[in-house]
């Protein structure tokens, strides 16, 4: 009879805000857990999966057109931010004023 051996762990990479990772480390010191992925197992063990339901809005993509410089500027900035360029976009976005802009009004057919 062959032995049946456990599926042996894949790692998984994802990014987690500083607060949640102090919450990791405080609950595998409160629990003596030996390691983070000790607690991230426990968290979903214990989560209800399916009851989960998504509080982002829906996305869609959209493709624009940007200058050379600009997209460079926009690289450079979501590097040093440690964000993504579609992040950085989505706040610029919705930092548009709601106002009209200021300058000259646009004239209507006669």
């Amino acid at each position: 009879m062959a032995k049946k051996f456990a599926p042996t762990p894949t790692p998984l990479t994802f990014d987690l805000p500083i607060s949640l990772i102090e919450k990791i480390e405080a609950h595998r010191k409160r629990h003596s857990l030996k390691s983070t992925s000790e607690v991230v197992r426990l968290a979903i063990k214990e989560f209800n999966l399916d009851r989960y339901e998504s509080d982002v809005s829906e996305h869609r993509q959209i493709s624009v057109r940007l200058t050379a410089q600009t997209k460079s500027t926009l690289v450079k900035a979501a590097k040093k931010k440690h964000v993504s360029v579609g992040e950085l976009l989505r706040v610029a976005i919705d930092s548009l004023s709601s106002k009209a802009p200021a300058g000259p009004a646009k004239k209507g057919k006669k």
